[in-house]
Formats: structure tokens, C-alpha cells, sequence
């Protein structure tokens, strides 16, 4: 309990400032991939820039801020009470990061689950970048094949 209090202590203010926040936009992201085509939101990702994985260039101080967003965002999933997976953490984090005008690039990747037989089972994910900062997803460019990358406007 102690080493969740000075955890705790040590957040920067940006993290208690979007942890709500985004708990009500991942159930809000969640909603949206349910119940609308991927055609009629794709255009709120960003603009469309193909295959090519690339990071934008941040500075240090929106490197910063999408730290703080990307353990908000974290925290948030871990306690909502419905799926938050890679997606809806994903549109959360563009939202966000679009908000501060910090420069993403979303990712959708795809890869095969190693089985015993020749054709494992594929598997999407989509992660978001910003600088040097994974800010959802994970460490994502060696696992899997990206397959369309949506960068900030």
C-alpha cells in the first residue's frame, strides 16, 4: 500500500487531470467501434499515410505530456468495466493527444499467432506513437506488421 501512495505522489498533475477523463472516453471509443462502421470514423484517426511505420517528432515537453496521458489512459482501462483493449485505448490516445496538438501516428498491425500448423491464427492491434513515446500499445513495431498508419492532422 505504501508503494501505491508515493506512486501515487510521484504522477504529474497531467495524469490526475485526464484519468477520468479518459475512462469515459475509452467507454465512449468502446460505443463508437460497436455500433459505427469503420468507414464513417476512420476520417476522426488522423490522415491516412499508408504502410510506412514512421514517429512523428515531438519536444520534450509534449514527450512529457504524452507520458503522463499514456499512464492516464492505462490506469483508466484497467478499471473499466468493459472491454478497453488496444482500439479503444488507441482512439482515446489520438483524442487526446489531438486535443494538445501533439503529434501521433496510429498504427493498425497484423500478425500470426505461431501454431503448430503452417497458418496460425492472425491477430490485429493498433498502438499509437508520439516521438519516442509509446503511448498506448506497447512496443508494437517488432511484433507485429503494420498495416495502416493514420498520423495527426
Amino acid at each position: 500500500m505504501k508503494r501505491k501512495f508515493v506512486t501515487a505522489t510521484q504522477m504529474p498533475p497531467l495524469f490526475y487531470l485526464w484519468l477520468i477523463p479518459a475512462w469515459f472516453l475509452l467507454g465512449l471509443s468502446r460505443f463508437v467501434i460497436l455500433t459505427v462502421t469503420f468507414k464513417r470514423f476512420v476520417h476522426w484517426l488522423g490522415l491516412h499515410d499508408g504502410l510506412a511505420p514512421r514517429t512523428p517528432l515531438t519536444t520534450a515537453d509534449q514527450q512529457m505530456r504524452a507520458r503522463a496521458i499514456s499512464s492516464a489512459i492505462a490506469v483508466a482501462a484497467k478499471y473499466a468495466p468493459w472491454k478497453a483493449n488496444c482500439f479503444p485505448q488507441a482512439i482515446t490516445a489520438r483524442l487526446i493527444l489531438g486535443f494538445y496538438d501533439i503529434p501521433y501516428a496510429l498504427f493498425f498491425g497484423v500478425t500470426r499467432s505461431k501454431q503448430d500448423d503452417d497458418m496460425g491464427e492472425l491477430k490485429a492491434h493498433a498502438w499509437v506513437v508520439s516521438g519516442r513515446v509509446n503511448v498506448t500499445g506497447g512496443r508494437s513495431f517488432r511484433q507485429f506488421t503494420s498495416v495502416g498508419c493514420f498520423v495527426s492532422n
